[in-house]
């Protein structure tokens, strides 16, 4: 820790730390944090290698996540076989996609990921029922198994890329899986969980960390998510909507300098 002081600056951990605590309350709520915390070390770290970055800034999210999984626990009613068997294949894809990283060539999904993106941001805006309350009565096998085919697709894709994972676990599991936006969020903290281990089996056992930072960032990323779980429990599904429809719009910004920059 103090070599990375003396490398970037005390200031410049700080704001790290600052956007960790930021991204931990965001996150909570409905996801994408990795979008304002991974953006922060880029800037704020720019001759750390990259695989380094997303390995510190894994380890913050895992501990953020898990703190906001825990509140959510307490206050919100699962069904276990139903968030195992997504958590499970998640986890597992996350794996594969974090082993598979450096084969593929992220820049090409992007223009893909905006276009999506928008579409998600136009039709949760028009649609101003959506997640205010379960909307359907899919047996549980067939949530099992619509489940663990999104647990799939998105465990991989946070593996081997990651940013706004939350937000898309999120929507899954509003219009795939009908749950409210409150519920939606419960168990996406939950499977995050799941996606972050797999993920860090890869980064730890490759060393790309930094131990001194990664616990600060945790620190800050858990005081957040403790903050940004109980306010969502709080103030409920149109809290959690409002903040959905901002993330999701920052996101359409972030992608859309990537693609036309």
């Amino acid at each position: 820790m103090q070599q990375i002081i003396q490398d970037y600056g005390i200031f410049a951990i700080g704001l790290v730390i600052i956007f960790a605590f930021i991204a931990g309350f965001i996150d909570a709520v409905v996801g994408g944090g990795g979008l304002i915390q991974v953006p922060a070390m880029l800037i704020n770290l720019p001759k750390m290698p990259l695989p380094t970055i997303l390995g510190t800034g894994k380890i913050a999210a895992f501990a953020g996540t898990s703190v906001a999984a825990i509140s959510y626990a307490k206050r919100v009613k699962f069904n276990f076989y139903i968030l195992l068997s997504i958590a499970f294949s998640a986890s597992v894809a996350s794996y594969l996609g974090a082993r598979t990283v450096s084969s593929i060539d992220t820049n090409q999904l992007k223009p893909f990921i905006l276009v999506l993106l928008i579409l998600i941001a136009i039709y949760t805006f028009f649609k101003k029922d959506l997640g205010s309350q379960a909307s359907k009565l899919l047996s549980v096998q067939k949530q099992i198994i619509f489940g663990i085919v999104t647990g799939i697709i998105l465990g991989f894709y946070d593996g081997f890329f990651g940013p706004g994972t939350g937000s898309f676990f999120v929507l899954a599991f509003v219009v795939v899986l009908g749950f409210d936006f409150l519920h939606a969020s419960a168990y996406a903290k939950i499977v995050n969980c799941f996606t972050n281990i797999g993920a860090l089996f890869v980064f730890i056992k490759n060393g790309d960390y930094v131990l001194g930072l990664a616990i600060a960032m945790a620190i800050s990323n858990m005081s957040g998510s403790y903050f940004g779980s109980k306010m969502a429990l709080q103030k409920g599904n149109g809290f959690v909507r409002i903040i959905f429809l901002v993330i999701v719009s920052i996101m359409i910004v972030r992608y859309g300098y990537d693609v036309f920059k």
